[in-house]
């Protein structure tokens, strides 16, 4: 009875992995779609710069599905990858990778930033995106770029609109982690 219990609790996981990580639908304007997001951060975006932000954004998702061997939803894809039997995939390889293109572009009215939610819930596993934004504007006026959440299908939002998760500043996170190990490798001084 155990092991029948088992066995159908693991399905359910599965089940609900994969549920959840069902794309949003497409309607196959999506590149234009998120340009005109992109534009619409500020008067001053080169309209040039936002189509190629955008085209790339997309074509380069689709490469790294190929880089990345993507055949299953995210979780299912991590697991590959920590185990050593996928090249990349994390969501922090997506959020690098896409920010190292992006940047290569030199953009003059636009600035990218890397995010990560989830640091502070033990319940739940860091995700790392990368935001476009205006120039000189924070994240928090960007929109995300985030290919990891649908395993390879391109989701984005305006930061303000992407409710699933609360996205801080990747180098607030990570000098907060640096802070806590530091603090563990202190010697106890005391009386």
């Amino acid at each position: 009875m155990t092991r029948a219990l088992a066995s159908v609790m693991a399905l359910l996981s599965l089940v609900m992995i994969t549920a959840c990580s069902a794309p949003p639908r497409t309607t196959g304007d999506e590149v234009q779609r998120l340009a005109t997001e992109i534009r619409s951060l500020g008067p001053d975006i080169d309209p040039e710069e936002a189509d190629r932000a955008a085209r790339i954004a997309y074509s380069y998702t689709a490469q790294l599905v190929q880089e990345y061997e993507i055949t299953d939803p995210p979780l299912i894809h991590n697991a590959k990858v920590n185990k050593g039997l996928r090249p990349r995939g994390l969501c922090w390889h997506w959020a690098e990778d896409i920010e190292r293109r992006l940047k290569k572009e030199n953009f003059l009215t636009l600035d990218l930033h890397r995010a990560i939610a989830n640091a502070d819930n033990q319940f739940r596993i860091d995700h790392s995106t990368a935001i476009i934004s205006r120039k000189g504007e924070t994240m928090y006026d960007g929109v995300v770029l985030d290919p990891w959440r649908y395993g390879g299908v391109l989701f984005w939002s305006p930061l303000v609109e992407d409710t699933k998760y609360e996205w801080v500043p990747r180098s607030v996170v990570l000098e907060k982690r640096r802070q806590e190990q530091y603090g563990q490798l202190l010697p106890y001084v005391g009386g």
